[in-house]
């Protein structure tokens, strides 16, 4: 009866350490995530900073977009999400524009869907400041405000910085996220979107680890 207690007792005690064991090589460098050569700046370097890189032309990442929103509005208080409109060719600035647009004025969460809906939804040609525009005062934005917004210094200045952080990152498509400005997190590592997201929470929680 006492081995059994005393191997009970083992048991005990060294299960905790192999679910944390098992919890650490769940996910692998260079397997499921990708750690970059050189950590890009975060916004907030008191929080751990999640980035998800996207363009509104692209469709895989209108189907993300319905697992990223949710999951994002669940994060807790120290992480801080972000998004990153890539800009890898002229004909994407518009839609670069049309994302901080919709932050300066305060009305990403009435237009941002609504964009990619009329993308890859109503299948309208979306190419143009013009077009941009339109969607913007359909949702009740002053046409004027919009155009002052999108052809500002500022906007200019934003466009740049999210070309010197898609090449930091090295994005090599889109969607991806990118987790404190280390990991670069895709669906071909993680083997699907949904996969990103788990592959993103552990990382979250790797580098809450590291601040302990």
């Amino acid at each position: 009866m006492m081995y059994w207690i005393k191997r009970l007792a083992f048991l005990l005690l060294i299960l905790p350490m192999a679910m944390c064991q098992a919890q650490t090589e769940r996910y692998e460098a260079g397997v499921h995530y990708e750690v970059l050569p050189q950590a890009v700046r975060t916004a907030d370097p008191t929080k751990i900073e999640v980035n998800g890189v996207f363009s509104y032309h692209c469709n895989h990442c209108y189907d993300f977009e319905a697992l990223l929103h949710p999951w994002s509005q669940q994060l807790a208080a120290d992480v801080d999400f972000q998004q990153t409109p890539v800009v890898w060719q002229p004909a994407l600035e518009p839609y670069a524009r049309a994302y901080y647009s919709a932050v300066l004025l305060k009305v990403l969460d009435k237009v941002h869907m609504p964009i990619f809906e009329a993308i890859h939804v109503k299948r309208q040609a979306v190419r143009t400041e013009q077009d941009i525009a339109a969607i913007f005062v359909a949702q009740g934005v002053d046409e004027d405000r919009f155009t002052k917004v999108y052809n500002s210094f500022g906007m200019n200045s934003m466009v740049n910085q999210a070309k010197a952080r898609t090449a930091g990152y090295r994005v090599q498509g889109t969607p991806e996220v990118i987790v404190n400005g280390k990991y670069r997190v895709s669906s071909r590592n993680a083997g699907s979107m949904d996969g990103m997201l788990k592959v993103a929470d552990f990382l979250i929680e790797k580098e809450r680890s590291a601040k302990l």
